[in-house]
């Protein structure tokens, strides 16, 4: 199977930087778009920035000029660089892959466990 883990999240005072990683693991025959999400506690899970195996990019307006999604295909990560960090930018943030494990099967969703980000004074 696929797993994806996450790591780099932590307390950051407002204006730091942090990046998050997201390894993906296991069988894998193609990953295809990539993204990160993020969930605050009493709202909804967002899309926070994807990118695509063409590394094409999207942003949600509240990240744009401050995060960069990427990636390195040769390691089967993605990354997010966050930049520039208020306080609203507090929540558990996910890792989400489109990923073919096989090439006996269409590709689908898997999800990391989310890592804890807290921008705080």
């Amino acid at each position: 199977q696929v797993q994806l883990v996450e790591s780099g999240g932590g307390l950051v005072q407002p204006g730091g930087s942090l990046r998050l990683s997201c390894a993906v693991s296991g069988s894998i025959f193609s990953i295809n778009a990539m993204g990160w999400y993020r969930q605050a506690p009493g709202k909804e899970r967002e899309l926070v920035a994807s990118i695509t195996s063409a590394d094409f990019t999207n942003y949600t307006d509240s990240v744009k000029g401050r995060f960069t999604i990427s990636r390195d295909n040769a390691a089967n990560t993605v990354y997010l660089q966050m930049n520039s960090l208020k306080p609203d930018d507090t929540a558990v943030y996910y890792c989400n892959g489109n990923i073919r494990h096989s090439w006996r099967f269409a590709a689908r969703e898997y999800w990391g466990q989310g890592t804890q980000v807290t921008v705080s004074s």
